[in-house]
């Protein structure tokens, strides 16, 4: 659907994109992240035309932005980090402004503004002045200004910012279900909102792309060091950290709790190996019982920090 290939974008001496290549298929939704002045908004004022790049290409759809850019933002919708609404005008003659202004008929109109009030949930505010609403619907009614034209890609620039926890939850269920039909990009600080929405991540840092999967390839991809915690039930202390410390991989043996009878580990393993199966043989050998046993998995926070910490 896009393919961006060697996006560079200098402002003077200062290289905001640096050689950045990726490919967004229809259908997904993919979450942009990267700690401020990474590139991030750069990389998506370049894409709805906003910005030149100084170098590279971005095709959409065969079309190249150097050559038919009305073409491709006629394909796109975007919404900006804070909703560019007249405030006062009413919520339906907003959306009926916008229609006109996207050359949709009179009948084309009203079908296309019933649709996105049922979509984006605003048939109970479609009559009301827009500077009455709260910012959660503000933001429905930009995200149906940027749908007005049944766009295939949709760019969206911190979507949920500044919302309370329930109206975070209502747009993002908004986005996934636009998700299935469009190509989604959405920029966001949030990390909790890319695990939650997003079928592939891309981290961008100084201009540069660190990472790109989805979250559970993230945490995979940065497992070189990963905790185990189990519980055991009738081992004496000493003899389970003889045993497991001396399993290959396993760098560190902790006792989180002992207590009734029950001892609670924690082996930090410093290999990209899967030694649960070793360890669980080890176990085996003896009269122990093992309550609880799991890996756990880096945050997305945590790989976050790591791949975008300062050198």
């Amino acid at each position: 659907m896009i393919e961006i290939n060697d996006l560079t974008k200098y402002y003077g001496d200062l290289c905001a994109l640096d050689h950045v290549s990726l490919t967004i298929e229809k259908g997904k939704i993919l979450g942009l992240l990267g700690p401020n002045g990474a590139g991030k908004t750069t990389a998506m004022r370049i894409l709805t035309g906003y910005l030149s790049p100084t170098s590279g290409t971005v095709v959409a759809k065969g079309l190249s932005i150097s050559d038919k850019m009305l073409e491709i933002k006629k394909m796109i919708g975007y919404l900006p980090e804070s909703a560019p609404l007249y405030q006062d005008m009413l919520v339906f003659d907003y959306l009926s402004y916008v229609a006109e202004i996207r050359g949709l008929g009179r009948e084309e109109m009203i079908s296309r503004i019933k649709e996105l009030s049922e979509i984006c949930g605003l048939r109970e505010v479609m009559h009301r002045s827009i500077h009455e609403l709260s910012k959660g619907y503000k933001q429905r009614v930009g995200l149906a200004h940027a749908m007005m034209s049944d766009p295939e890609i949709l760019v969206l620039d911190e979507p949920t910012s500044g919302l309370d926890p329930n109206q975070i939850v209502e747009i993002r269920d908004i986005i996934r279900k636009i998700g299935r039909e469009k190509t989604v990009i959405l920029s966001t600080h949030i990390l909790s909102e890319v695990e939650a929405t997003c079928d592939r991540v891309v981290i961008i840092n100084r201009g540069r792309i660190v990472a790109d999967g989805s979250t559970e390839e993230l945490r995979k991809s940065s497992e070189s060091e990963y905790f185990l915690s189990m519980k055991l039930r009738g081992a004496d202390e000493r003899k389970a950290m003889e045993i497991l410390s001396a399993v290959g991989g396993v760098r560190e043996t902790l006792v989180e709790d002992r207590a009734g009878g029950d001892l609670s580990l924690r082996l930090l393993c410093g290999t990209s190996e899967d030694i649960r199966e070793k360890i669980y043989r080890r176990i085996r050998e003896t009269d122990w019982v093992l309550l609880e046993y799991r890996q756990e998995s880096k945050s997305l926070e945590k790989i976050f920090r790591e791949l975008t910490k300062e050198n």
